[in-house]
């Protein structure tokens, strides 16, 4: 039977993950899925975690050669078969009911190209964490707000198949935020719709993570320029907006660095005046971090609550 949902898993060495994220697909309510799991080059034992759930003729395991994560994805995507794909990274995992909620959502808006959810934080022991408040994101065309902040988490996320054959599939060129060169690329052409409930547990904390945001916000950076002059955002998105999506995505690197790096932190504030739209939290993001110095605060903040453009 050819599936409904092709759900594409690329892991490399996340075997201490890896089966809670599979069983997270297995115990779907839909049933009509098939789950590609793509291993990059793994050295640990994910191949063992994997072994028990491939007596599911739904489930597949293909070991690639080191392809990094855009090849390793893009390989799960040619190989897929559904109407939908959806991804879920090999630290993540799902609520039982996510993917019929989501199917609800296509089916009632034929329109949509992409349908997401909001997400709850456990720790790398896969505890919850205390939820955080958050702001519900858009609907509809919403390429203006994904280029000030990327919402879409992408473990929650479900792609009609037509996307890609129209946009394209993940860029090799980018190692970080891969996701979000594809979402500006799918905003510009799909109406972007989710279900306001926390149907994915995001796992944090393992990691280099204040060395990765830094390497994110200069890919992030790099994705909104060639967006800006290549994709032609700027035909959809006023200066005003561009601007400001430069500016908060300085702004958010020099406020997860202001506790642990000051001088860091202050950089980034100082590269974000560049842009006026926002020099006014430019500057009071300076004040803070220099006072924060001078006392040795603990209270800046941390990297959960981040909104770089992942």
């Amino acid at each position: 039977m050819k599936p409904v949902v092709s759900v594409v898993m690329a892991a490399k060495n996340y075997a201490r993950f890896i089966t809670e994220a599979i069983h997270s697909v297995c115990t779907q309510t839909v049933t009509a899925w098939e789950l590609i799991i793509i291993d990059d080059g793994s050295t640990d034992h994910t191949i063992d975690a994997v072994r028990p759930f491939l007596t599911d003729a739904r489930i597949r395991y293909v070991c690639a050669d080191s392809l990094g994560q855009p090849r390793a994805k893009n390989l799960g995507v040619r190989l897929s078969r559904g109407q939908f794909i959806a991804f879920l990274d090999a630290d993540d995992a799902w609520d039982a009911t996510k993917l019929e909620k989501q199917l609800a959502v296509f089916a009632a808006k034929p329109a949509v190209g992409v349908v997401f959810c909001l997400r709850s934080l456990m720790d790398e022991a896969g505890c919850p964490l205390p939820p955080k408040p958050v702001s519900q994101p858009p609907r509809g065309l919403v390429l203006a707000d994904l280029f000030t902040q990327n919402f879409v988490c992408f473990s929650s996320c479900v792609v009609k198949r037509e996307v890609f054959s129209h946009v394209g599939a993940f860029d090799p060129q980018w190692d970080l935020a891969i996701d979000y060169d594809l979402w500006l690329r799918v905003a510009k052409w799909y109406a972007f719709d989710y279900v306001p409930e926390s149907l994915v547990r995001y796992r944090t904390g393992h990691g280099n993570l204040s060395r990765k945001l830094r390497d994110r916000v200069d890919t992030a950076l790099a994705i909104m320029h060639r967006a800006e002059t290549r994709y032609g955002v700027c035909e959809v998105i006023p200066p005003a907006v561009l601007a400001a999506g430069y500016a908060s995505t300085c702004q958010t690197l020099g406020y997860t660095l202001r506790e642990s790096e000051p001088a860091a932190a202050l950089r980034w504030y100082l590269r974000a005046l560049g842009w006026p739209a926002r020099r006014f939290h430019s500057l009071k993001g300076i004040i803070a971090t220099i006072a924060a110095a001078i006392r040795g605060s603990h209270a800046a903040g941390s990297p959960e609550n981040a909104t770089i453009n992942l």
